[in-house]
């Protein structure tokens, strides 16, 4: 086994290291931390893929690892693919640092093996990667983007040959053909301009952005008069300097919105994201000049999507003339009413399915039942909502919608990913719809949980970087097992759900074991009294271990005071884990 500074020392050594990872090596050369750090471990495909600091090391991103990433993943797809050098593969990439120099070095050792390569001319959105890999019959996909990762950070994402992100399994097979790879700074590369001459690269243009829109249209649930008739809804929109201006412009301009006003300053790609402390609209600070912009020109609602267009926030001003920021929860089961309550046809309903994941809000499961529709959960990433639909392709049951709590949504399964174009799209038309009938969408919001109940939600993040890092997070997670709790913030534990073991353990009179049919990952929820509930679960994408809750109160009062509750508690809980008190 070899040790990091084994490691280290086989990168310094090698003379044609790129010149820039050369100097960057020396910057760092006398901080034996920063060192380790970089070469103590390999990147790993987590929830979404490969994603790590750009620079020099095996534990980081650059193009040694991406193109060692890709030699693995060329030999799995020889191996577990049928016509895969006619097929090829398609390659998209974001607005971060070093995006489209890893797009390029992924083609180029994909032509080694002899597969044509899709590369788009231009940033493009990952929803547009999922798609144009169904639209080319393609035998896979890659995007390079660490979605809403800070500005350091670049990532690796792998799409089967249905668009969606590769299931565990297949993250496995990719994993072990990576690892036969002895030695990531010697993979071969075939030069850019050998790859034109020999037509292993197609590069991709306006195209598939055309066939995307067409697509976009298709879902609108307006009748023929509406969709022709001139909306007066007032839009400010923010791409946060990514990808996506373009494509959501053009969507809804086909809607006939005509106030549509974007923040110019965030409308420039920037890999710095300059304006922002970070490009996620899951996050508040995203949505500032979107808000300054809202009150210049009195908009209704704001859009804001994350740099690669997967993730979607909403803002909607309140009573008080303030703009307040939807959480994913929220706009996703507003999203949802809005789908089932223009979908008449009882016959499909019938045989509708809506996916959600174990830690979004189960208001989207009560307002499903209220139209007959089943809700089907999946673990945490949208990947497994993009297996359950394929799996849909053979059963003849129907997708109608599917969502996470983390700002990700999916109208129609022509991507097989979360996109932020067609959730951009749709809300603005379930704005303009509830607009005509004089209620904002907190109004509609306020009247689904009249309906349903005072569902509220909530998250809280412990970031731990680095080795010693992990091992904190480690030590949480043994810890909750090891110390099982009957009852959280006065809340009876009704039931423990470990996802690691596949194992839901039942409580007080309705004490058993029950097997949860789900792949294995490292989860921990309890199911307590009153619909409440939380879940520890580190994160697959970033040095974090994160805790989810959910409430079900009588009203909004209520249910923010069982929220903090569980919040407070779960955070004493886990200082006791970690040994500070």
């Amino acid at each position: 086994m070899n040790t990091w500074k084994q490691v280290y020392q086989k990168w310094n050594d090698f003379e044609q290291l790129d010149a820039s990872l050369r100097n960057e090596l020396k910057t760092i050369a006398n901080n034996e931390a920063a060192l380790e750090d970089a070469f103590y471990k390999e990147l790993t495909f987590g929830t979404g893929g490969m994603r790590g600091i750009i620079g020099p090391g095996s534990n980081r991103m650059n193009i040694y690892t991406v193109r060692k990433a890709v030699h693995g993943l060329s030999n799995h797809l020889l191996e577990h693919r049928v016509n895969v050098k006619d097929r090829g593969v398609v390659i998209a990439y974001d607005s971060r640092h070093m995006s489209q120099a890893f797009a390029l070095e992924a083609a180029k050792v994909l032509g080694t093996f002899g597969m044509k390569a899709y590369v788009f001319e231009s940033l493009h959105p990952t929803p547009l990667l999922s798609f144009a890999v169904r639209y080319f019959g393609a035998a896979a996909g890659i995007m390079i983007t660490a979605s809403h990762n800070p500005p350091e950070y670049n990532g690796f994402k792998v799409y089967n040959e249905e668009g969606g992100q590769i299931t565990p399994e297949e993250a496995n097979e990719v994993i072990t053909a990576v690892n036969r790879v002895q030695n990531e700074l010697t993979v071969p590369v075939v030069e850019e301009k050998e790859l034109e001459k020999r037509n292993l690269i197609q590069w991709v243009n306006g195209e598939v952005d055309h066939a995307y829109l067409e697509k976009l249209l298709q879902i609108t649930k307006m009748d023929e008069e509406m969709l022709d008739a001139a909306k007066d809804l007032k839009i400010v929109f923010t791409p946060l300097h990514g990808t996506s201006e373009n494509l959501v412009r053009n969507g809804l301009q086909q809607l006939n919105f005509e106030h549509v006003h974007v923040v110019e300053e965030q409308a420039v790609p920037d890999p710095e994201f300059s304006t922002v402390e970070s490009p996620n609209p899951e996050e508040h600070q995203a949505f500032a000049f979107a808000i300054t912009l809202g009150k210049k020109v009195n908009a209704d609602v704001l859009l804001g999507t994350d740099p690669d267009a997967d993730r979607l926030g909403v803002a909607v001003k309140d009573a008080t003339g303030e703009y307040q920021v939807l959480t994913g929860n929220q706009l996703g089961s507003l999203l949802l009413d809005y789908l089932l309550m223009h979908s008449d046809d009882a016959v499909l309903l019938s045989n509708a399915r809506m996916l959600k994941t174990i830690v979004t809000t189960e208001l989207g499961r009560s307002i499903a039942d209220s139209y007959g529709v089943t809700t089907i959960d999946t673990l945490t990433g949208f990947k497994y909502i993009g297996e359950k639909i394929n799996e849909f392709d053979a059963t003849g049951e129907t997708f109608v919608f599917g969502f996470e709590e983390s700002y990700g949504y999916l109208i129609s399964s022509f991507a097989r990913d979360k996109d932020a174009v067609q959730a951009a799209v749709m809300a603005a038309e379930m704005a303009q719809y509830w607009k005509d009938k004089g209620k904002t969408l907190l109004e509609a919001l306020d009247m689904l949980h009249q309906k349903h109940g005072y569902y509220l939600e909530g998250i809280s993040s412990l970031t731990l970087k680095g080795k010693e890092g992990s091992e904190k997070i480690k030590q949480i997670m043994e810890h909750v097992r090891q110390y099982p709790l009957s009852e959280i913030a006065g809340l009876e534990t009704l039931a423990i759900e470990d996802y690691a073991v596949s194992k839901r353990t039942n409580m007080g009179a309705d004490n058993g074991v029950e097997k949860i049919n789900l792949p294995k990952e490292n989860v921990v929820k309890y199911q307590l009294a009153n619909n409440s509930w939380v879940c520890l679960r580190p994160s697959g994408t970033e040095p974090k271990i994160k805790c989810y809750y959910g409430v079900c109160g009588g009203s909004l009062a209520e249910s923010e005071k069982e929220l903090t509750a569980l919040k407070d508690a779960m955070d004493q809980l886990i200082k006791r884990a970690m040994g500070v008190e």
